[in-house]
């Protein structure tokens, strides 16, 4: 009798089961692609496009240029991926995924330096880019950040470091927490990667003029390494709060699948 090959499975949840099939290279190379999609596909909007129009930049995207550019980024990585190491390409995404026990913490550590790889690679791309640019275009990103995130002086808005903190983690946690939800239903295997994205753009919607929206600690190290020295001293903030966000997102999942 001819053996018949079951159903594809797409959601991230199921993504995830599925991809312990795959050698740890390939899922390993999977979240370093999407980190480094994420970053390419952001900061590099945020570095070349984001001017609001103006007589020398008619074609300036803008704020919602960028927030699309990182949620169009996310969704296509994880319909491109997913279905290979279950498209997290983000440390917190990881972490709460763990804690709400959906990922083995044996491929956290893995999984993490792939991101941080990833999107470093990325962010080097952009630096390429802008060093072959118009004369004093790589240091005028430099100094204007590189889409770095950050507070005080560094943050778009001026804001401080407690309403840095407070944005990121709570942001951090309804992203983390959207992602774990849509996932866990079958029914919205199709849709789940749609979902995630335009989270994640409203999330920057909301933000950018806060942080310059981090919600990912891989995205945010790589835009500091170009950033500059304050980007680099102020990078520890986009490290602890997402993490911290999707920890909290990932123990009220496993808390609240356990009463129902």
């Amino acid at each position: 009798m001819p053996r018949t090959t079951p159903a594809s499975r797409s959601t991230k949840e199921q993504r995830t089961q599925h991809a312990e099939t795959y050698a740890p290279l390939a899922r390993y190379a999977s979240e370093a692609f999407g980190a480094f999609l994420l970053v390419v596909g952001g900061v590099g909007t945020a570095v070349f496009a984001s001017s609001f129009p103006d007589d020398g930049n008619a074609l300036g995207v803008g704020f919602l240029g960028v927030a699309l550019a990182f949620g169009l980024s996310v969704m296509a990585g994880i319909y491109a991926v997913g279905h290979i190491s279950g498209g997290h390409f983000n440390p917190a995404v990881t972490v709460g995924f763990a804690l709400a026990r959906r990922t083995p913490w044996a491929s956290v550590p893995g999984y993490v330096v792939a991101q941080l790889v990833g999107a470093a690679a990325g962010a080097s791309v952009v630096a390429l880019v802008a060093a072959d640019g118009p004369a004093g275009y790589f240091a005028a990103a430099r100094d204007s950040g590189f889409a770095s995130n950050g507070f005080g002086a560094s943050s778009p808005g001026g804001f401080g470091l407690g309403a840095v903190l407070v944005t990121e983690i709570v942001l951090t946690a309804v992203f983390v927490g959207v992602i774990l939800s849509v996932t866990a239903k079958g029914e919205y295997k199709a849709l789940a990667p749609l979902a995630i994205g335009l989270t994640l753009t409203l999330i920057h919607l909301i933000s950018i003029p806060v942080s310059n929206t981090s919600v990912n600690p891989a995205r945010s190290l790589a835009a500091a390494l170009y950033g500059g020295p304050d980007a680099l001293a102020q990078v520890w903030v986009f490290f602890v709060a997402p993490l911290v966000g999707g920890a909290l997102a990932g123990l009220a999942h496993r808390v609240l699948r356990r009463r129902a």
